[in-house]
């Protein structure tokens, strides 16, 4: 089991390095011990029952999958995930070492939801000048498998310089599976979705999103956690909230970010 919290982000193995660069994405097999998964889980869906159909009103609601969202302002455990080092560590070698999170979500495919999500690129977001900008990871709270609406994705395609076009399907694209516990860091330029679930069992995943620090955060931090949690955060955790950073509070008044597969 690993530490999940840490004052640094260290640094990345040169296997995740290339990884992130080369094919887009890296696999954390068993990151996350079992407990801490059981966790994770039991806090979910008690938000699930005690929000009911507001469930993920912060954001947005997508059909076939539950959501919730501002997770930061939902419990210690969410506090400390948003710091892990090793994660902070691969989100660097995407970003550099100026990036702030984005966002904290959970998204469950339902049972038999007959959808998935088409190709996408995270925020529409495309690298430019200073390179990129998006970075996802993906916390499998469930076994990822060929049928429960696991994660594709399509390796280098965020070297491509283009979102995917509405129903293009690449011959390169794969199928990331894992055991809970498992964490998936990806460049988020790089083409992926969620698949459909066939089977009759719920497949939760945590997405804890990332930015680079001149570009607006997806939901605004400093707006939506509670001065209560603000005020226990390390500093390191104000640092990647964006709390005392002026610019982002400007580029969050000009604009809010939006998934790009729900452009």
């Amino acid at each position: 089991m690993l530490d999940m919290v840490g004052e640094s982000e260290g640094r990345a193995t040169t296997k995740v390095r290339e990884e992130l660069l080369d094919r887009g994405f890296v696999v954390f097999p068993n990151f996350l011990a079992p407990e801490q998964v059981a966790a994770f889980n039991a806090r979910i869906e008690e938000l699930f029952e005690l929000e009911g159909d507001n469930a993920g009103g912060e954001f947005k609601s997508e059909p076939g999958a539950r959501r919730l969202a501002n997770m930061v302002d939902k419990g210690e455990l969410f506090e400390q995930v948003i710091q892990t080092p090793e994660v902070l560590a691969a989100v660097g070698v995407v970003l550099g070492p100026d990036f702030k999170l984005s966002s904290l979500n959970i998204r469950s495919a339902n049972p038999h939801n007959g959808s998935a999500q088409p190709l996408h690129v995270d925020s529409g977001a495309l690298p430019d000048e200073l390179g990129n900008s998006v970075c996802n990871s993906v916390w499998m709270l469930d076994d990822f498998t060929e049928h429960n609406g696991a994660l594709r994705v399509v390796p280098g395609s965020h070297r491509w310089g283009r979102k995917p076009e509405p129903g293009e399907k690449p011959q390169s694209e794969l199928l990331v599976t894992g055991k809970a516990g498992t964490v998936v860091v990806m460049n988020a330029h790089m083409w992926h979705g969620g698949t459909e679930n066939f089977t009759g069992h719920q497949r939760r995943a945590m997405h804890v999103y990332y930015t680079r620090g001149d570009k607006p955060q997806q939901q605004y931090q400093k707006k939506w956690v509670r001065p209560e949690v603000q005020a226990r955060l390390s500093p390191l955790g104000r640092r990647l909230l964006a709390l005392d950073d002026a610019r982002n509070d400007e580029l969050c008044a000009l604009e809010t970010g939006m998934s790009g597969f729900m452009k």
